[in-house]
């Protein structure tokens, strides 16, 4: 039986051209799949046209965009079972990374008509749907700063120029963070929460790396006492992440949990999912496997050699 999509474009996400991208994607999808193309504006929440494509009948829904659209759709599948294919078109394509998806148009086509699923968590911040982190601080001030109008001309460049020009104006706040078993004060000048996470959301990578499927949520703390430092930290945490290693410095420090409340005083802008949604009080809790995405089959790589146990076993090197 022939798999009924639906297909939520949006064709402003990007550099790229829509047209050409959208005839691609088609031309990838059609022989074998039954395409309904939806395609966004301004008056049409990405979340809501994957709701009324479920209801039309819709068995899956694929959804392509920046990472703005990927996570509305995504929200709007959120415990469903309904599979999510995703084809990344955006600045950062944070989200296609976080998961270990493709970044093309013609893997993602590939994994999505290859049928393969798996699960993700998910999780919600403040009765919101989160797929990627809420950042507190020092990113959602970075993100505040990097307009459309930037992210336009300059691409990924538009969110390194808004984070130096962060750094000159950064401040330490006072936040309280509770988990199930205990409350922790402390300092920082960022706080992120993280469900997953590519690895260039550096200030989400305190530990030795954010898990999308385990079940719980990674909060890491960043407190550096200068603009200099700040820097110096964010540098060790793109290196410590590129080692899978966890992070040595004083000013950073990280914690595992399946729910967190965190406070601020004064109280701190709030990004979800990069989207800048409030300020703080926040409360996040993770949803074990509440997301089903398209994802490549992934074989288990056989080792070349295996004798060790082999009873009367020797082994004579050549030198």
């Amino acid at each position: 039986m022939t798999l009924k999509a639906c297909l939520i474009f949006n064709p402003v996400a990007g550099q790229g051209d829509p047209d050409v991208d959208l005839a691609e994607i088609e031309s990838l999808l059609r022989p074998t799949i039954d395409l309904e193309v939806v395609v966004t504006t301004a008056e049409c929440e990405p979340g809501e046209l994957a709701k009324e494509a479920i209801e039309r009948g819709a068995e899956a829904i694929i959804a392509s965009g920046g990472d703005g659209t990927l996570s509305a759709v995504a929200a709007a599948l959120m415990s469903t079972n309904i599979p999510l294919g995703i084809i990344s078109r955006g600045t950062a394509n944070a989200f296609a990374n976080a998961l270990d998806l493709p970044t093309t148009i013609p893997e993602s086509c590939e994994a999505i008509v290859g049928g393969n699923t798996q699960t993700v968590d998910m999780a919600r911040c403040n009765g919101l749907p989160m797929v990627l982190l809420a950042g507190i601080g020092f990113e959602a001030e970075t993100v505040n700063l990097a307009d459309r109008n930037a992210k336009n001309r300059f691409g990924m460049l538009a969110y390194i120029l808004a984070g130096l020009k962060q750094i000159g104006n950064l401040q330490q706040f006072e936040v309280e963070i509770e988990l199930e078993d205990k409350t922790i004060a402390v300092s920082a000048a960022a706080i992120t929460i993280a469900n997953a996470a590519p690895a260039t959301s550096i200030l989400a990578q305190g530990g030795s790396e954010v898990i999308f499927d385990d079940g719980m949520l990674d909060l890491t703390i960043v407190a550096p006492a200068t603009p200099l430092v700040a820097i110096a930290t964010a540098f060790e945490l793109l290196s410590s992440t590129l080692r899978g290693m966890a992070s040595q410095r004083d000013d950073v420090g990280f914690l595992r949990s399946k729910n967190f409340k965190v406070t601020a005083t004064p109280p701190q802008k709030v990004v979800l999912d990069g989207e800048v949604i409030g300020t703080t009080p926040i409360e996040v809790e993770c949803i074990p496997g509440g997301l089903t995405v398209y994802a490549p089959l992934v074989e288990e790589i056989q080792p070349l050699e295996k004798l060790e146990g082999l009873p009367n076993l020797k082994i004579d090197l050549k030198v």
